[in-house]
C-alpha cells in the first residue's frame, strides 16, 4: 500500500494473553465469540494508509500489506497503546471525584470517570478514596489483528465520499470536484447534527491533507416536504 491511500479494512481485533475479542468489523465473529450487539452496523473501516488514524504497528504492517489478502500480527505494547504507567494511577479523595461524575449512584468499579478532561477508570473505593486508573485500557497488552485489506477507494469523488462517511458516521454525500475544487452536498441527517459545525472544519482539513483539496464549498438543500393524498 502506498501512504496516502484510501481503504476499506475488515478486522478483528484480540487480546493476545487472554484470547479475549476486543473488537470487529464482522458480524459473523462477534456472533462466535458472543459480543454481538443489536441495531449495531458491521461494516469495514475506512483508513487512510500512514494517516496517523491507528497504532504505529498496525500502520507498519499496512504499508506492506496487499488488496485481498488476509494477515494475522502480533503488536506488541510498545507499538500498540504503550506500557503501563505506574504514575498515571492516581488516589483522589472521593468527594472530589464526585464532584465529576454526573450519576454517582451508578459508579462501580470499573466505571469509566472524566476528570479534567482525563479519561480513567476507577480501580477501588475504600475509607474515602478513590483509586484511578488514567492509562488507556489496551496499555501494556500484546494485540493481535486479524484483518484484510478488501477494497482499495479510487477516483477522488469516492475516496472523498468514504472518508465523509467514515468521519461523520452520515451517508450519501454528494462530492464532485472542479480541478482541485471540492463541492460537498450535505445529506440531510447532517443538517441536523449538533456537531455538524465542528464536523465541516474537521472535514476541510481531511479532505486537503488527503486529497489536496483547495476550496471546499458545503452545500446544503431543504426541499419543501411533499404530503402524499394519503397523509
Amino acid at each position: 500500500m502506498d501512504e496516502g491511500a484510501v481503504v476499506h479494512i475488515d478486522y478483528d481485533l484480540f487480546n493476545v494473553e487472554s484470547g479475549d475479542l476486543i473488537e470487529t468489523t464482522r458480524e459473523a465473529t462477534a456472533k462466535e465469540h458472543d459480543a454481538h450487539e443489536e441495531g449495531k452496523t458491521y461494516s469495514p473501516m475506512v483508513v487512510i494508509v500512514g494517516g496517523g488514524q491507528l497504532i504505529e504497528g498496525f500502520e507498519e504492517s499496512l504499508l506492506e500489506a496487499e488488496a485481498g489478502k488476509a494477515v494475522q500480527i502480533d503488536i506488541p505494547a510498545e507499538k500498540a497503546y504503550g506500557e503501563r504507567n505506574a504514575d498515571l494511577v492516581e488516589t483522589l479523595g472521593l468527594d472530589r471525584m464526585m464532584r465529576h461524575v454526573r450519576d454517582p449512584e451508578s459508579m462501580t468499579i470499573g466505571s469509566p470517570v472524566e476528570i479534567n478532561g482525563r479519561n480513567g477508570v476507577l480501580t477501588y473505593v475504600a475509607a474515602g478514596r478513590a483509586r484511578i486508573d488514567f492509562n488507556h485500557p489496551l496499555a501494556g497488552r500484546t494485540l493481535r489483528y486479524d484483518y484484510e485489506i478488501v477494497e482499495v477507494v479510487e477516483g477522488n469523488e469516492a475516496k472523498a465520499a468514504a472518508l465523509l462517511e467514515s468521519q461523520t458516521g452520515h451517508r450519501d454525500f454528494d462530492v464532485s470536484f472542479d480541478g482541485e475544487d471540492v463541492t460537498v452536498g450535505i445529506p440531510e441527517s447532517m443538517m441536523y447534527d449538533s456537531n455538524a459545525a465542528m464536523l465541516k472544519f474537521r472535514l476541510v482539513g481531511s479532505l486537503r491533507d488527503t486529497l489536496g483539496a483547495s476550496k471546499v464549498t458545503f452545500q446544503e438543500v431543504h426541499e419543501p416536504r411533499a404530503i402524499d393524498e394519503e397523509e
